[in-house]
């Protein structure tokens, strides 16, 4: 069970052994499982995991958008029982009414709480003035940046004075200039006091912004997502992102998030039925000839990598994974080298890549192997998509099916090893040699 901080007030928010789960023929798919999470007043808590942690999923049943399957949720010590008052949430997507001005939008959840307009007028105004839009009252979200159009998102939150601020990645869609700029805004109005919120859960997956922003950042493991670390953050505000005992700590939570693949499985063990992410061949290869090359010469630190490719944990977690899946590098507390086969596939040329590419997949990804043997079992060569996508469901939810078995479908084209139409979905062994 986690403890609160020193000095932190009233207990905002108890999560006590929450999960998530969807049946599936062979059982309940469990998204998140014994969840125990508690916030208090005067913290910001970060929320960090690999894709499939849940995160998102978390986040919602805390809105009271979506329902836990088991477990108690307490918001300011009564039971969470759909939407609550004094909570907010700012989305990725800034999720903006386009045919609306700024003040409009900010007025839209004052409106629909039926506060008079010369109130809600006058409390929207006061959030754009705060949130730093103070002059672009009529314009309209197409005429702003990401930047101003995410501010838009924040003023519209803080504008019905919440108690708890929620956000889903809200500096994810923006560029690292007007992240950074937005982020430290923020920060600035937080330790003023000068927002009404009094503790913050962010989701992230950038691991800097988390020790950057957060006074607790908890780890969330995956497939299903539980919380598996807790790492209190012991620097003041503002925070020196060049200061060693930044980039220690930094460092110290990517040897955490690396102690092993992602779903708990180790190199050469994956199962037909295990969640594969969609990485692109092209990014593979690109990162075993970062790694080959100086100045990695083979090994590399993934927070030097990541800072040099300005590549995230969602980005580059992934793409790692598969290579320690398909053989080629190996990740081990924080580190990632390459592989003798990893070594040799950044030597070859395009072709051989290929050939040896699907050498490595159909003896490391069931699924690959799978679909090539059924369609050389059939004698006309051929298999229907929803053949191997209702196998897959068996063990997956219908997103994660779909997503796997297009991450595969991408992989076995790369190496050869079968042709896929998209528009028939129908796979074969047609212009492949058997």
């Amino acid at each position: 069970m986690q403890t609160p901080s020193a000095g932190l007030g009233r207990e905002i928010l108890n999560l006590k052994n929450v999960y998530r789960g969807f049946d599936k023929n062979q059982g309940e798919l469990l998204v998140l499982d014994g969840v125990n999470l508690q916030l208090h007043e005067g913290e910001i808590v970060g929320l960090l995991g690999r894709s499939g942690s849940g995160k998102s999923t978390l986040l919602r049943i805390i809105a009271g958008l979506i329902k836990p399957s088991g477990g108690e949720v307490d918001y300011l010590g009564k039971p969470l029982n759909g939407p609550a008052e004094g909570v907010a949430m700012v989305f990725q997507t800034f999720a903006l009414f386009p045919w609306l001005t700024v003040l409009q939008n900010v007025e839209a959840g004052l409106e629909a709480q039926g506060v008079p307009a010369k109130e809600r007028r006058a409390r929207a105004l006061a959030a754009i003035d705060l949130i730093g839009l103070d002059g672009f009252e009529n314009a309209y979200p197409r005429e702003m940046s990401g930047g101003m159009r995410q501010r838009v998102g924040f003023a519209r939150a803080l504008v019905v004075d919440p108690t708890l601020l929620l956000m889903d990645e809200p500096f994810s869609a923006l560029d690292v200039l007007t992240a950074e700029t937005l982020r430290t805004d923020l920060l600035d109005l937080w330790t003023q006091g000068r927002m009404p919120i009094k503790s913050v859960l962010i989701v992230t997956h950038n691991i800097e912004e988390a020790v950057f922003m957060c006074d607790r950042i908890l780890v969330l493991s995956s497939n299903p997502g539980k919380v598996v670390s807790e790492i209190k953050v012991p620097f003041k505000h503002p925070r020196n992102r060049l200061d060693p005992a930044f980039r220690k700590l930094v460092d110290d939570i990517y040897a955490q998030m690396t102690a092993c693949p992602a779903g708990g499985t180790a190199r050469g063990t994956l199962e037909l039925g295990s969640w594969l992410p969609s990485v692109s061949t092209n990014l593979m290869a690109g990162l075993i000839e970062t790694l080959a090359a100086a100045p990695y010469n083979g090994r590399a630190d993934m927070p030097d990598v990541a800072r040099s490719l300005q590549l995230e944990v969602d980005d580059l977690f992934p793409i790692a994974a598969m290579l320690q899946h398909l053989g080629f590098a190996d990740v081990h507390q924080g580190d990632m080298f390459l592989t003798q086969p990893g070594h040799k596939f950044a030597e070859l040329g395009t072709q051989e890549r290929k050939m040896m590419f699907a050498e490595h997949l159909l003896k490391n990804v069931p699924l690959a192997a799978r679909i090539r043997a059924v369609l050389n079992e059939r004698p006309g060569h051929r298999a229907p998509r929803v053949r191997f996508e209702q196998e897959l469901e068996d063990f997956l939810s219908d997103g994660a099916a779909e997503e796997t078995l297009d991450a595969v479908i991408d992989w076995g084209r790369y190496g050869e090893i079968f042709s896929y139409n998209d528009q028939s979905e129908i796979f074969s062994l047609e212009d492949v040699e058997s």
